[in-house]
């Protein structure tokens, strides 16, 4: 080929090429136009045809137009909150559903042409077979007090009305934020109760919130939570006391300095066996918190066992008791006692003190305070029995 001959090939190429560019754009042109005037279709999500969690945001949307009206209404006719993107593209519902309910939808959206479409729809949401509800407990099963001062060693339990199979669904739920942010985690007890410690005592003006988001959580089984809950307190003063069986003397400490020193008697030892069931007289050492107070508390031996007409039973009220334990372990006034308080252990586990003593450590006192027992025979503490502190962090943290 010549080189003119070349050039003219060359030329003709870009020609045909500029006119199939010109065809492909008037051709893309051409279909906006068509797009334009295409009626508005109105989309649902999540997929109205099936039930849905009662946590879904159900989103309604338009392509192409805009959303003039949108009504989401419940069976009685009452309208479920939402809101509407600026543009008018997009609407979504901000409020949580109901379990087993059905909600009527009405929309209604134009073009740029005055094109103009409606959609009618039913959503309906699961109909759990079960429902649970959480509790945010001290140890003794007491609940947490919004708003409340605790002492540096207080224990959150969660406690469920229902057992709970997906451990791990209902614990990735429940947070638990401080600040100054404190590292801790969640023990599970037994199917219904998990137990939040920090690795080491709070820090005294510690603010924590726990929060337990269960609502339309599955948690195994058709389980589902009931409600959400939430609770926020504050940590108080240090309070930390030790009860030697050594020395029998219980040393106060308020932020690291002693502030007191009092003779008790605590568990005279050893153990009993009535009616097939043996009985312990020890003190376990161990730590525990303040569970609660009572002034005066009635003490019944028959509640754990001991009949009050047996040798060692006994049914009496006890004057400015502070309990330690859940199964009746308490620092209290006993002044039959003073004569062996801070040399001879006489009581079936208590700390016996007297009664100026007793009086100040029940004004002291404060749920979730730290009292440590050491050197006492017998068994230790059962982690169960308010023992939450009782256990290595290494061991707490085992899955």
């Amino acid at each position: 080929m010549t080189k003119r001959g070349y050039i003219g090939a060359m030329l003709a190429a870009l020609v045909l090429a500029l006119a199939l560019a010109s065809c492909s754009s008037n051709g893309e042109q051409g279909s906006d136009a068509q797009s334009a005037d295409a009626a508005p279709v109105i989309s649902i999500s999540p997929d109205p045809t099936k039930p849905i969690n009662v946590t879904d945001t159900v989103t309604i949307t338009v392509q192409p137009g805009t959303l003039t009206t949108v009504s989401f209404t419940n069976e009685a006719g009452t309208e479920v909150k939402g809101v509407m993107t600026p543009d008018n593209l997009t609407w979504k519902t901000t409020e949580p559903l109901g379990y087993d309910r059905s909600y009527t939808v009405h929309a209604e959206a134009v073009n740029s042409k005055g094109v103009s479409t409606t959609r009618d729809a039913v959503v309906t949401t699961l109909a759990p077979s079960n429902q649970t509800q959480v509790y945010l407990n001290t140890s003794n099963g007491g609940s947490l007090t919004d708003g409340a001062t605790y002492g540096v060693g207080i224990v959150v339990v969660a406690h469920f009305d229902e057992s709970i199979r997906d451990k791990a669904k209902a614990e990735a739920a429940m947070t638990v934020t401080t600040n100054p942010p404190v590292a801790g985690a969640w023990r599970w007890f037994d199917d219904q109760n998990a137990h939040w410690r920090p690795e080491n005592y709070y820090t005294p003006g510690t603010t924590v919130t726990v929060a337990a988001k269960l609502y339309g959580v599955d948690v195994g089984g058709g389980l589902f939570g009931q409600s959400d809950t939430e609770v926020s307190f504050k940590i108080g003063d240090a309070h930390i006391s030790t009860a030697d069986d050594n020395t029998k003397i219980v040393t106060v400490t308020d932020n690291g300095k002693v502030v007191r020193e009092m003779p008790t008697s605590m568990g005279r030892g050893g153990t009993e066996t009535i009616g097939g069931t043996t009985l312990s007289f020890w003190t376990p050492a161990g730590t525990y918190t303040v569970l609660g107070k009572s002034n005066p508390v009635i003490m019944d031996s028959s509640t754990y066992g001991l009949p009050v007409n047996s040798r060692l039973g006994y049914k009496e009220s006890i004057n400015w008791a502070t309990q330690i334990s859940g199964d009746g372990i308490y620092l209290h006034q006993l002044d039959e006692t003073v004569w062996a308080q801070g040399n001879t252990d006489t009581s079936h586990g208590c700390l016996n003190l007297n009664g100026e003593n007793a009086k100040w450590f029940f004004q002291f006192a404060q749920v979730g305070d730290v009292v440590k027992i050491v050197n006492t025979g017998g068994a230790p503490q059962n982690p169960s029995n308010n023992g939450d502190w009782s256990i290595a962090w290494a061991d707490w943290t085992r899955r």
